[in-house]
């Protein structure tokens, strides 16, 4: 099995923050306010707990949710999103988190590409659950969709980006 002794330290960060990535790309896709964005933030973390339960031991998700769920690697994960997001508007911090989402998936295909599926699944998995968290358009308690025109378009951006690559 493919562990976290299998990457470097800068390689291993990447895999942790993908759900995280991929979870606030959808989130900046369409802000939904405060109570919005708490609820899409419980959502990522559900969504690693959830991995964590039902992941074999030793596997790559089991290895990524255990360093999640460290301070030191909530920490990795967060400085991580921070230094990828500054500087940006939300459109560009997203369009952005796509393309390190790309990245991460293209070095796991080179490196440990049995592993790349499961990754992606997990990945996408995260995504939906933050789209799906919190109603978007709302008036406070009246209306909005669970998942906006914006999110499906990050979600299909995200499913190409985590895609295995073709050619």
């Amino acid at each position: 099995m493919t562990t976290k002794d299998s990457f470097s330290d800068e390689e291993w960060d990447r895999i942790v923050r993908a759900p995280f990535v991929a979870g606030f790309a959808v989130t900046a896709a369409d802000p939904g306010g405060l109570i919005g964005a708490v609820q899409e933030s419980s959502a990522m973390v559900k969504s690693v707990r959830d991995a964590q339960a039902s992941a074999p031991e030793g596997s790559l998700i089991d290895d990524l949710a255990a360093t999640f769920m460290s301070a030191e690697g909530r920490e990795a994960a967060r400085s991580g999103l921070k230094a990828l997001i500054k500087g940006r508007t939300p459109t560009e911090a997203g369009t952005a988190a796509v393309a390190e989402l790309h990245a991460t998936m293209t070095m796991l295909h080179t490196k440990a590409p049995e592993h790349a599926a499961v990754l992606a699944q997990f990945v996408r998995d995260t995504a939906q659950n933050v789209a799906n968290a919190a109603s978007e358009n709302t008036f406070p308690g009246f209306g909005g969709e669970k998942v906006s025109d914006a999110e499906r378009k990050t979600l299909a951006d995200i499913d190409a980006a985590v895609a295995a690559p073709t050619g």
